[in-house]
């Protein structure tokens, strides 16, 4: 969502004058726009700004002037420390103001003037955005030629599990109207866009507004995916207990929908879960999964786990354990539990020493990287859809995603930046594939995704 979010702090700074440099060095502003969740995020903030400090100070030397900024979720929690720690700090604003960014940039061009902006405005920023430029491409210096993009339609969450911040730095849930959605959908796609990424912090309780009633996640993906152009759907992330009949039925119906999911569990402990204050246990997890798996047999599963949370024993790691065996994750991110501050975790007096942390931790990732060369390596000999969507490191190489979210090189000859090819899988490695073009393979993205799994 942040990087959503940057595209369109972009559109609002353009009718300013501003356009995108490649490097901070002469860069009039600089904004770094953040995320909260772990301690290691927030404190590469600090870092940054140490670094950006000497840049800022050069071009004063030389009657210049930088304008320096920290947005989103560390800048919403921590606005008057960053401003105590980093006083040459220009702007500090939370990820529902960046609407106003215009008149931010005002007050700061005055000498002296530091802005702060976190409250949660009444209205939502999405009714004051301009309408979005084609997408930045994060892989490619200049110009805005992408294939895949992001497009947030819901933010916030009210289901405050006790190790999150996202409630108090996004704020109560809130669904974009579908007129809005779709509107957005249809000018990406006239850009060349052709995967489209639904965004939100509990994007699964999708719930907005349409003539004939409120449209849930599962009804929103089956509208984008009428819209001409796009033909591939993904959507993160998502809250186990807020899956629907709706939205399950949707990996079955919508051929546009990507089979691969994202659903964090976080533990396989149901006393860890009920600590974490999760609408869910572990055998509720296990039913999704299998209805899932009933409605599109070829999916892969994505998860987050936390290792260590405040009172987790041996039992209930074990427990996690057997879990990550039963369900077998494609992908997964795990973390040592990192307290944040205004949690209430952060103030639960059974933390578990950062040692034994580090020893699950190093378990649980063995393990899931073990599944993830397992189901890569099952891909060898198939053909796969692949977006290209970026050159790789090597000379002619491209890179694309499959699927499941799987990085695939292939030489250049293989394909063109912004076609989705078919490649044979001729290696396998531990985070990404190797392939070769399918010589008489038609541009059909939809029916590659049996062939991936046959």
């Amino acid at each position: 969502m942040n990087v959503y979010d940057s595209g369109r702090m972009a559109d609002v700074l353009a009718p300013l004058g501003y356009v995108q440099v490649e490097a901070p060095d002469d860069a009039d502003m600089v904004i770094l726009n953040t995320c909260h969740i772990r301690e290691k995020a927030a404190e590469k903030v600090y870092s940054e700004l140490g670094r950006l400090k000497h840049l800022k100070n050069a071009k004063e030397d030389t009657g210049e002037r930088m304008i320096l900024a920290v947005a989103g979720c560390v800048a919403q929690a921590e606005g008057e420390e960053i401003l105590s720690r980093a006083p040459y700090v220009d702007m500090v604003f939370g990820p529902q103001t960046y609407h106003r960014l215009g008149e931010m940039v005002a007050r700061a061009g005055r000498a002296g003037d530091v802005v702060l902006d976190t409250d949660f405005p009444v209205e939502p920023k999405f009714d004051f955005l301009p309408a979005s430029a084609p997408p930045m491409n994060p892989n490619k210096a200049s110009g805005n030629e992408v294939s895949s993009a992001f497009l947030t339609v819901q933010e916030g969450c009210d289901k405050f599990c006790t190790f999150c911040v996202v409630p108090y730095t996004r704020g109560a849930e809130y669904s974009r109207p579908g007129a809005d959605v779709m509107a957005e959908a249809k000018r990406l796609a006239a850009t060349g866009v052709r995967e489209i990424t639904l965004l939100g912090q509990n994007v699964n309780n999708y719930q907005g507004a349409a003539p004939k009633g409120d449209w849930g996640l599962g009804r929103l993906i089956a509208e984008v995916a009428t819209v001409d152009g796009i033909e591939r759907i993904r959507y993160t992330t998502s809250y186990p207990a807020d899956m629907d009949d709706e939205l399950i039925a949707a990996h079955a119906d919508v051929n546009e929908l990507m089979p691969f999911l994202h659903l964090p569990v976080q533990s396989g402990s149901d006393v860890v879960l009920k600590a974490m204050n999760r609408r869910h246990n572990a055998d509720d997890y296990r039913r999704l999964v299998d209805r899932l798996r009933v409605a599109r047999p070829d999916i892969g599963l994505s998860s987050d786990f936390i290792v260590g949370f405040p009172g987790e024993t041996d039992a209930d790691f074990a427990e996690t354990m057997k879990l990550v065996e039963e369900i077998g994750f494609i992908q997964a991110y795990s973390f040592k539990y990192s307290p944040r501050p205004g949690t209430p975790a952060a103030v639960m007096d059974t933390h578990v020493p950062d040692k034994v942390k580090g020893e699950r931790l190093a378990i649980l990732q063995d393990r899931l990287n073990t599944q993830q060369l397992v189901f890569n390596r099952s891909c060898v000999g198939k053909v796969m859809a692949v977006l290209l969507d970026r050159p790789g490191r090597e000379p002619g190489q491209l890179v694309g995603r499959s699927p499941y979210m799987q990085a695939v090189h292939v030489d250049g000859t293989g394909g063109t930046m912004g076609v989705i090819a078919g490649l044979r899988i001729t290696e396998a490695h531990a985070n990404s594939l190797t392939g070769a073009p399918v010589e008489d393979y038609a541009d059909a993205p939809n029916r590659a995704h049996e062939r991936a799994s046959a």
